[in-house]
């Protein structure tokens, strides 16, 4: 019996959840990167698994799904490879998002009894202190959400591609796409240098390159890159507790502008480091590292964590987010291609997507009833196509 081919272009998370997902499944998968698995935007991620930072809407219903997920996923890998699954490193640690002013307390209290079907504990400031004793007393309101997670992202990655390859996916790494084989309208394979790798469905995995990779198979999307910088600390196990940050990080995730945007994000490892973010801002594929983002990203940790002045930095790393106007991922077939799929435009969400999108891929690929719905993630928006003819 032939099995269906299925070439997944980007072997970061998104990648090889979706090869994972669709190996098992059944499908005979090929994952194929001009590079290394997990060696792009994934291993420049902070690894958040995050229902906080998303108001209402088909992004948080996402969110809510994969949240769901992980655990079990986490537990699938364990009982194949026990230390793979312990590089993920799944920590359920929660989150707390804080107000310093008395607006910003304001809109995240309206912002947070927003969100439908997620836990958003009010904490006191006894509560708080207690939570997150280095943390600044001058917070005005606090939430806690416990449903928030962390991985470590490329270790995530690395277990999901393993697991997909058990399952008999096969990896071509260090291969560059150049083109597409179409026959009457339909993806047949895609071009790489001496060859053509068949296909009957292609999927476009490939991050903030994804507009690249698809303008070379003839479809574009308009997936533009969006750059975020992290700072790291020598170790310093037990200041941070938790994953928190202020609350106008919400507001800079959803922002429309490509100047730079700076919010306070503190959260531990591990290992003990600290991670320190966040920005964002376009500059396309320059991957110069700025030191004053890298101090206006300081300048605001320090307000809410002021015990973090004297903690030597150890490194600084930044990475590439796949962008889209509207901020909605991309899932779906491409309406102007058949066979041609694609799975990317989360931004700095997708590892914590990957697996609801790869579970929701696999169920559109086999007639499954999603798990959600998915009429806003489709390619045929105008934030997609319209955007990427401009």
């Amino acid at each position: 019996m032939n099995r269906t081919r299925v070439v997944v272009l980007g072997a970061g998370i998104v990648g090889a959840a979706c090869a994972r997902e669709l190996s098992r499944a059944g499908f005979d998968v090929v994952v194929v990167d001009r590079g290394r698995p997990a060696g792009g935007t994934t291993s420049h991620g902070e690894g958040n698994i995050l229902v906080s930072d998303k108001g209402p809407g088909p992004e948080l219903e996402l969110a809510k799904l994969s949240t769901g997920l992980w655990p079990r996923v986490v537990a699938e890998i364990a009982d194949e490879d026990a230390r793979a699954a312990s590089g993920i490193e799944y920590d359920p640690k929660g989150g707390i998002v804080v107000a310093t002013t008395d607006d910003g307390a304001r809109a995240l209290t309206a912002f947070a009894t927003s969100q439908s079907g997620v836990r958003a504990e009010p904490l006191s400031l006894k509560e708080l202190a207690e939570a997150e004793p280095a943390l600044t007393r001058e917070v005005t309101a606090a939430f806690h959400y416990p449903e928030d997670a962390q991985v470590q992202p490329a270790g995530a990655a690395l277990a999901l591609l393993g697991s997909a390859l058990r399952h008999g996916a096969r990896l071509r790494s260090g291969v560059e796409v150049v083109g597409a084989s179409v026959h009457k309208g339909r993806i047949t394979g895609v071009r790489v240098p001496g060859e053509v790798i068949e296909a009957d469905v292609v999927v476009n995995a490939a991050g903030p390159w994804a507009g690249q990779v698809s303008a070379r198979l003839g479809a574009p999307i308009a997936i533009r890159p969006r750059r975020g910088e992290v700072l790291v600390t020598t170790p310093m196990t037990g200041v941070v507790r938790h994953k928190v940050y202020d609350a106008d990080y919400v507001g800079a995730v959803g922002a429309d502008s490509g100047e730079l945007q700076t919010s306070a994000v503190v959260e531990s490892t591990w290992g003990g480091t600290v991670l320190i973010g966040s920005s964002r801002r376009r500059v396309d594929f320059d991957d110069a590292i700025r030191p004053d983002v890298l101090s206006a990203i300081a300048v605001k940790a320090l307000r809410l964590f002021p015990a973090l002045a004297d903690v030597a930095v150890m490194r600084a790393y930044g990475g590439f987010r796949p962008y889209v106007d509207d901020h909605l991922p991309v899932l779906g077939e491409d309406p102007r291609l058949g066979n041609l799929w694609h799975a990317t435009g989360h931004e700095g969400a997708g590892i914590g997507l990957s697996v609801g999108t790869a579970l929701l891929l696999r169920e559109l690929l086999t007639g499954t009833e999603p798990a959600m719905p998915v009429d806003e993630f489709t390619v045929d928006r105008p934030a997609v196509l319209a955007g990427a003819a401009a």
